[in-house]
This record gives C-alpha cells, structure tokens and sequence, in this order.
C-alpha cells in the first residue's frame, strides 16, 4: 500500500491555509531580500539571529566536510589517541604518519567542530563531542558505514529520480534487493547484524527506560539480530522469557551470545522469515526495534497482522524507531533516514500518526505514543491486542 499524492486545488485549501500561505510568501519575499538581511546584520536586536541564520546556512553548505573531517578522526583513531593525553602536533603527526602541516589542518579542523580542543603551546586533547563518542562504540561503526551512503548520495538527484541503479547500501542489506531472506548465508547477515548490535545500546536503554518489560512474562523481538535488545531486556527483567525471531542465519551468530550471557535456558531462538513464516506464539510482548522503517508499507501490514495473530490476548506491541513529522527527529527521521533507505531500496520514515493508523487496521486497540528521553534516537509507540 503505497501513499497517494497530489497537487491540491488552491481553491480547496482551508481560509487558514491561504491565509498562512500569504504569511508565508511575505516572510520568504521579506527574508530574501538582501537589503533586509543587511539591516537585520546590523540592527542590535536582530543581529545575534541573523548571525546565526548566517552560520545555519554555512553549516547546511559545509556539512559534508564536517562529516569528512569526523570520518578522518575515526580512521586515525584520534579520539583513542588523545583520551590518554593531550598531544602536540608533532606527536599527533608521528603517530598517524600524516605530515605536521596536514596534522595541523586536522586538528584545528576537528577543535572547531568540538571534537577536538586546543589545549595552547601546540598540543591537542578531547572536546566534549568527541569524550562523548567514545562511550559509544557504535558511533564509531557507523561512521566507518556512512563511508557507502556517502558514494550513493555523490548525486542525489540521480537517486531522487531512480537512475542509480545499484547502490552500495542496497548490496550491504542483502534483504533489502529483493533476495529470498530465507536464503541468505552467515557470511551474507554478519556485516549488518554486527553493525546493528554496535548500535542497539542507546536505544535500547531508551526503550528499557520508557517502558516497563517486568510486567510481562514473555518478550519475543522479532528482527532482534544477534539478541543485543533481549539481553538487555533481560538484565532489566529477570524472570522474563525471551523469543527471538530473525532470519535463520542470524539466528544461528546469536546463539553463542546468548550461551555466553548464561541465557540460554530463558531464550527460544526461532529463524524465518516473516513473510514467508508465522511468528512463534505465547509471547505477551513483541518489540520492532529498527525494523518497521525498513520496510515497506505492504510489508509492514503484513508484519502487523502476523504479531496480531502470534500474540497473547491482551498481549502488548511496541515499535522503536526513529519517526518522521516532529521538530525533535525530523533530522534523523525525515533528512538522514529519508535518503538512507531511498539508497537501501525500501522503507520509509513514518509519523506516529501513520503507525497508530496501520496497527488499528491491524486490530491492536488504545494505541499511543510514549515519551522518549532522546527523541532524535528513536520514538516509541505502544499498543495492545484486545483481551478475550
């Protein structure tokens, strides 16, 4: 089931449509006008937001050398460098074999950004973004990632339009190009189920934070990966059972995890595909954490009326993932995942009200959304099965 859209009848708009449509124009028309913005840099009142309009519109331009110059950090493992100590150049440079001239460029580059700080007579330590990356080793995973989707997106018309034909995020999800899930190897999930598991930690704190699993007895993730979430859960919840329901390669690399956790005689470790497979039943929780968004709307549909039919009578759904048409995630939701999975080949952000709308036609009842404390991350939304 795919979206509709078309260019409306102004004739049709609402009065206070039009009515805003004017406003608008003349903010736009007034905005524009670089004699405004000229008195606006100089006005007193004015000056602190036309100065930051002005950075606002630089960052826009300049965004891709910022990433560039983060990705340069990564892969010279600054941040590990410099939380032992401050460094001076020379240092700096004979450690990451660059010559002084371009460690310097780097350097003062990355402290602009405050992943770096000048801490004077020529040495370099840690800024607060760049401490801060270091308490999470996906970030790291995910930059070395972005490294594809920044070849895919070298001309985004062409992907707007469909004339990129192959795309190099396209061949690193597998499942997303149109290949029998069922059918993929080991060797074709490890790269994605490990990049995932790097960077499940946050959002699954989240998760565990906003919504109580102790309540329930049997928690069944379906597309867990490699089981990061449920073991996670199960810290949270000891006497809870876990279900985890991925393709059977994946299955089969969580397995140890779980072993290892001590966990193995909590967790029943299912493979199949939800399209091709019924969903284990007797779970009175199912969690999509990162799924639903990579998906499209048919299988989404699908997916829900699975999980409606696998679950427990009274039993509880909740979906994880970032969501489009808030001021707080519209960056993630509706900028980064919008062309990340344009380039990946399926899936859409979507707004809570689109979810709440497909799991009511799925027959889940009293949908919400709940409060998360990192929006940009991932929103969350819960609802139920009817009882019997």
């Amino acid at each position: 089931m795919g979206r509709i859209s078309s260019v409306p009848d102004p004739a049709s708009l609402s009065v206070w449509s039009r009515l805003a449509d004017r406003a608008y124009g003349l903010r736009d028309s007034i905005l524009a006008s670089q004699r405004f913005q000229i008195m606006a840099a100089r006005f007193p009142l004015t000056r602190r937001i036309s100065a930051k309009r002005a950075r606002d519109c630089f960052d826009l331009c300049a965004g891709f050398v910022y990433s560039q110059v983060l990705f340069a950090c990564v892969k010279l493992d600054l941040f590990e460098l410099l939380a032992r100590r401050p460094l001076s150049v020379a240092e700096v440079a004979r450690q990451t074999k660059l010559n002084e001239d371009a460690a310097r460029r780097l350097l003062l580059a990355a402290a602009s950004l405050d992943l770096l700080q000048d801490r004077g007579e020529d040495r370099f330590g840690l800024g607060q973004i760049g401490a801060a990356m270091r308490a999470n080793p996906g970030v790291k995973a995910m930059i070395e990632h972005h490294a594809m989707f920044y070849a895919d997106m070298a001309d985004p018309v062409a992907l707007l339009r469909g004339e990129v034909t192959e795309t190099k995020l396209a061949r690193y999800w597998p499942y997303a190009d149109g290949i029998d899930p069922a059918s993929l190897a080991s060797s074709d999930v490890a790269p994605y189920t490990s990049l995932m598991a790097t960077s499940q930690q946050f959002v699954a704190t989240d998760v565990l934070d906003a919504y109580d699993v102790s309540r329930h007895k049997r928690l069944m993730d379906v597309g867990g990966g490699d089981g990061s979430f449920l073991r996670s859960a199960a810290a949270r919840a000891p006497a809870l059972d876990l279900t985890l329901f991925d393709l059977p390669a994946v299955v089969e690399t969580a397995r140890p995890r779980f072993s290892a956790a001590g966990l193995a005689d909590r967790a029943m470790l299912v493979g199949g595909s939800f399209s091709h497979n019924p969903l284990p039943r007797g779970a009175d929780l199912v969690t999509l954490v990162r799924i639903a968004h990579d998906h499209s709307d048919d299988s989404v549909e699908k997916l829900l009326a699975a999980i409606f039919a696998a679950l427990e009578p009274g039993g509880t759904i909740l979906i994880a993932e970032p969501m489009a048409g808030d001021a707080n995630s519209a960056p993630m939701a509706d900028a980064y995942f919008g062309f990340y999975l344009l380039a990946m080949g399926k899936g859409r952000a979507r707004k809570p009200s689109e979810l709440i709308t497909m799991l009511t036609r799925s027959g889940f009842v009293a949908p919400r959304q709940i409060a998360m404390p990192r929006p940009l991350l991932s929103g969350l939304i819960q609802a139920r099965k009817p009882g019997i």
